[in-house]
């Protein structure tokens, strides 16, 4: 691995002399280094926009930052699959595999190749508006379909493979991956599905009629959302990019060609992770 590009967490207090001791280590390590941030800000004087040179050139992304960064970075190497390592620097940061503590321990097994990558399912999305535009979208968490700012309920129509599902009033619908399942899914009383699963769950947010509960489907499977109340509303993507959607407006979601590579360490699994993040076994 010799091209590093580093996204980073801007807001992040000590980031500055954070990066330039890392910049200064992987330099020694004879690493190219490419830093852009989340935010789309840089670092250093006169510098170019260099997202395009990370998602074209570069052989591992290390992320410093929490959960938020890591999407837009597997948002941004998605195509070509580039392996992820992420360094929480947020809070409850689930895709996160180090901390600042382990960060320098960890760039070493990964040069010396201890580790293993995760390779986990993204969702690819297509909004079709009634004037014919399209617009295409992916995401590796979730697409969330969510009312407007009038506040009041939605409807959508739910196909599943061209076989209609139901009918679904409430504030919105959630269409998660097994990555998606311990977010906004969650919350809204979504199943956590362990990240090897083949599936994706439609999770209804706040239902009119309480036994929509919900839905598990495979992977394989093409999902078709119709938005057919006159109340206007919007589909987001990962949470950070969000689309119109008006009336007879469809929202298409499949699994991804293309799947995330986050990179892991055989001393701790999945279920370290849940046990941590939601404090599971804690008196």
């Amino acid at each position: 691995m010799t091209v590093i590009g580093i996204l980073t967490k801007p807001q992040f207090p000590d980031i500055r002399p954070l990066l330039e001791e890392l910049l200064d280590w992987l330099r020694r390590k004879e690493k190219i280094v490419l830093v852009g941030s989340s935010s789309g800000e840089y670092f250093h004087e006169g510098a170019q926009p260099i997202d395009e040179q990370i998602a074209a050139g570069a052989d591992l992304v290390l992320v410093l930052g929490g959960d938020g960064t890591m999407l837009r970075a597997a948002r941004l190497v998605e195509e070509r699959s580039v392996p992820i390592l992420g360094v929480n620097l947020g809070g409850l940061g689930f895709l996160t595999e180090s901390t600042i503590e382990t960060m320098y321990d960890s760039l070493e097994k990964i040069f010396a190749q201890e580790f293993y990558v995760d390779h986990r399912l993204r969702l690819q999305g297509l909004i079709r508006h009634k004037n014919g535009e399209q617009e295409q979208r992916t995401a590796l968490n979730d697409a969330v379909i969510s009312k407007g700012i009038s506040g009041r309920m939605i409807a959508t129509s739910i196909q599943v493979d061209k076989q209609f599902v139901t009918t679904l009033r409430g504030d919105g619908l959630i269409i998660a991956s097994p990555t998606g399942s311990t977010a906004y899914s969650m919350s809204a009383g979504g199943p956590i599905l362990e990240p090897s699963l083949e599936t994706l769950v439609l999770t209804p947010i706040s239902p009119h009629t309480l036994t929509h509960r919900p839905l598990l489907v495979p992977s394989q499977v093409s999902l078709e959302i119709e938005l057919t109340s006159h109340e206007g509303g919007t589909v987001t993507f990962d949470g950070q990019i969000g689309i119109a959607m008006e009336h007879e407006d469809t929202l298409t979601i499949s699994a991804s060609p293309h799947r995330t590579r986050l990179i892991r360490f055989p001393d701790r699994t999945y279920y370290d992770v849940l046990r941590n993040k939601l404090k599971w076994g804690d008196a």
